[in-house]
């Protein structure tokens, strides 16, 4: 399951790139207009950046900005930044996790597939996608 910090964390993404430019945003602005706690949006964006996802300068005139072009990120390692793996099971997270019955395991071609499913579908999706609303639902 993906956790709130996870897809506020893609809400300030697609909140800056929305706003794309040299320019730094200011954390507060950013809270307003997702309605998200400046609190609890300090920790997130220290995340990313430490993950090298935005830049953040304080003062005047300071906030946050992209690294990269919007295009240039995916939803796969924003998430994975903020959530750890998103592999469905410890065997597959790509640690040295010695499973002793890897070698006898039914289920692990379903959870390989699974994994693969989950890994192509969000490594395909830009923050562009997000911000463009390519995922509008019919509801």
């Amino acid at each position: 399951m993906i956790s709130t910090r996870g897809r506020y964390a893609l809400r300030v993404m697609i909140d800056l790139a929305e706003r794309n430019s040299d320019q730094y945003i200011p954390l507060k602005d950013i809270s307003a207009r997702q309605e998200i706690s400046k609190k609890y949006l300090e920790i997130i964006v220290k995340d990313l950046v430490v993950g090298e996802m935005i830049v953040g300068v304080s003062g005047k005139g300071g906030g946050y900005k992209l690294c990269r072009k919007p295009d240039e990120y995916t939803v796969g390692e924003i998430l994975e930044l903020i959530e750890g793996t998103i592999s469905p099971v410890a065997c597959l997270t790509g640690k040295d996790i010695n499973c002793p019955r890897k070698g006898q395991c039914q289920t692990l071609p379903m959870w390989k597939e699974y994994d693969n499913l989950v890994r192509d579908f969000f490594y395909s999706k830009k923050l562009t996608d997000l911000v463009n609303d390519k995922f509008i639902l019919n509801e």
